[in-house]
């Protein structure tokens, strides 16, 4: 794959699910996924590819998974549900009020910056309005990085091709519970619908160009 070019008027960063249970110490799903997220320094990567957007003068976009509301959740009233979301629901993951369902701090959204609506299940455009807001801020290509690789990365990433937009996958800021997830994902899946797989490195260095 060539090296990709972010035009200030055209890209955007997508930031996928950067929950406190998610990258930080403490998180319901760090136990699961620190043995990869730190291999491949995938928070810190995150960081510096949301800082190198932001310099570089590149709307940054944010796609929240459904902070689960406990007892009052609107899925207990659902008729079908996906075991995904039933295995999230039960572990009480991104609860709505408590830290783990509170973006890490780092990862805070400054005025200006868009958060969507929280997505349910795995795509950060399903059901969202975060189709929406890129369209009306002349999004066309995005840079996509955040949480997890082989779920809500995968499928946020086959639904924004659906919708015509071109993808940049940071493979270094994306993270899963296994090996073999993230290889599917990275080397399988993934390379038939996103136009770049690339390195931290490599997009900080393409969004430098674009801020020269």
């Amino acid at each position: 794959m060539s090296t990709p070019t972010f035009e200030k008027n055209l890209t955007g960063l997508l930031v996928v699910d950067p929950y406190n249970d998610f990258i930080s110490e403490g998180g319901i799903l760090w136990p699961l996924i620190k043995e990869i997220a730190e291999t491949v320094n995938c928070v810190p990567n995150m960081l510096t590819t949301l800082q190198a957007a932001r310099a570089a003068g590149i709307p940054v976009f944010f796609a929240p998974h459904h902070r689960d509301q406990g007892p009052e959740d609107e899925s207990n009233t659902w008729k079908y549900i996906a075991p995904i979301q039933t295995w999230g629901h039960e572990r009480h993951l991104f609860t709505a009020g408590s830290w783990g369902g509170t973006f890490r701090d780092e990862f805070t959204p400054l005025p200006g910056e868009i958060v969507a609506q929280e997505h349910w299940c795995s795509s950060g455009f399903a059901n969202t309005d975060l189709d929406l807001q890129l369209k009306r801020h002349g999004v066309h290509k995005l840079i996509v990085i955040g949480l997890r690789a082989n779920t809500c990365i995968d499928s946020t990433v086959r639904f924004a091709v659906e919708l015509g937009y071109d993808v940049t996958l940071v493979k270094d800021a994306t993270a899963s519970y296994q090996w073999e997830e993230m290889k599917m994902t990275l080397e399988v899946n993934l390379p038939l619908y996103a136009c770049h797989i690339i390195s931290a490195a490599d997009t900080i260095a393409a969004l430098k160009q674009t801020a020269a």
